[in-house]
């Protein structure tokens, strides 16, 4: 164990890892349940995601600040769209749709609220920079006004088409065009908090850290070499995308199997497979009093869904001809997206936090999650 931890790779996450070729076992070796395919393959993804997640991080630290925090933001939800584009290939562009709902609710409402639970107990409150959490829930809130845009369109366009294959063709330009715009404003925030503004976005987290550093926290190193931090990143993101062939082709029998909507299982389950590294990294992050980091992580993971992974999803699925659109046919999925926006909006006003309100960040993720439980028939 200790000449692992001298190379840089941890032990405990090595030893999770061994899930990924029982995974691989399950899949061709034996004659395997859906249901325990699902959830294997599921673990296996979570754990190939907190690889990616620090092999990132290593390449960011070789590569410097600019180049660095475009390699984070780039990689950090590459599990979650290669799970998404093979649901979407099995023909559940619905499931897919909800899952980018469970996404925003799992990083906003049970992120933010696990993190300030955990960071709290023990502590009267927590504090972090409000800037950079402000920036991040307006753009939450732009993320909001894009994804009704198009649910709007469609009930317009309903009474208004003169045939279903008029309203169809509408919904898919707009539906293009809505991520086409999408994805130019992520570009114009990556060039404003990488380049244009990056000292006032980076001086905050430089004091997080140089707080815990003073604390008597040992500063973090890169034992990687940039060939093994490549290496181990693209060995994860190929092994992430034969774990989610093995979930999405066993989605449909879980769902059966379990009783449950198919749905809840895209807003739950499969959200969570793909923002679990992510939680857990905040959670660490909020023990050790780094809020600052906790917020960066959470809400900025929920930005990459709105603004990156739902456009690209949208995209590259009619280039697959298994077209998607940003349609939700919910009021329900509207409604939670922003119900977690203003509640996010609200904790990044004050600058602070503590167990409290992440005791009720939490329970109004158990209120969307049992909303979505009982919204829909069972498979």
């Amino acid at each position: 164990m200790a000449s692992l931890r001298a190379a840089g790779f941890p032990p405990m996450l090595l030893i999770a890892t061994l899930v990924v070729p029982v995974a691989v076992a399950l899949r061709y070796l034996f004659d395997t349940p859906p249901l325990l395919l699902f959830g294997v393959g599921g673990v296996a993804i979570t754990v190939l995601a907190e690889w990616m997640r620090r092999a990132t991080e290593q390449l960011a630290v070789h590569a410097g600040p600019a180049i660095g925090g475009l390699l984070t933001v780039s990689f950090g939800s590459a599990a979650e769209l290669i799970l998404a584009l093979f649901v979407i290939l099995e023909g559940h562009a619905d499931v897919v749709r909800a899952q980018i709902t469970g996404s925003i609710l799992g990083t906003t409402l049970l992120g933010v609220g696990l993190a300030c639970f955990v960071g709290g107990v023990g502590r009267l409150d927590q504090h972090f920079a409000r800037p950079r959490a402000q920036l991040q829930s307006s753009m939450l809130l732009i993320v909001t006004l894009a994804l009704l845009l198009p649910a709007v369109f469609d009930r317009v366009e309903m009474a208004r088409a003169t045939s279903e294959s008029e309203r169809l063709l509408g919904e898919a330009h707009l539906s293009i065009g809505v991520s086409i715009v999408l994805l130019l404003i992520y570009v114009g925030y990556l060039v404003f908090t990488l380049v244009t503004h990056r000292d006032v976005f980076s001086r905050s987290e430089a004091d997080e850290a140089g707080s815990a550093n003073a604390s008597g926290e040992a500063p973090e190193q890169a034992p990687w070499s940039l060939a093994t931090a490549i290496a181990v990143l693209v060995t994860a993101t190929v092994a992430v995308a034969g774990c989610a062939e093995f979930v999405s082709t066993a989605l449909q029998s879980s769902a059966s199997t379990l009783g449950l909507p198919i749905l809840f299982l895209g807003v739950v389950p499969l959200a969570l497979i793909g923002t679990a590294a992510d939680l857990f990294a905040a959670v660490g992050f909020a023990r050790q009093d780094k809020m600052g980091l906790v917020m960066s992580i959470c809400v900025g993971s929920a930005i990459q869904v709105g603004l990156v992974i739902a456009p690209l999803l949208v995209l590259i699925s009619w280039a697959l001809g298994k077209p998607m659109s940003l349609v939700f046919p919910s009021i329900l999925d509207l409604f939670a997206i922003a119900g977690a926006v203003f509640v996010i909006r609200s904790i990044a006003a004050d600058g602070e936090t503590n167990w409290f309100e992440g005791l009720m960040l939490i329970a109004v993720y158990v209120l969307f999650a049992l909303a979505f439980l009982f919204v829909a028939s069972p498979g």
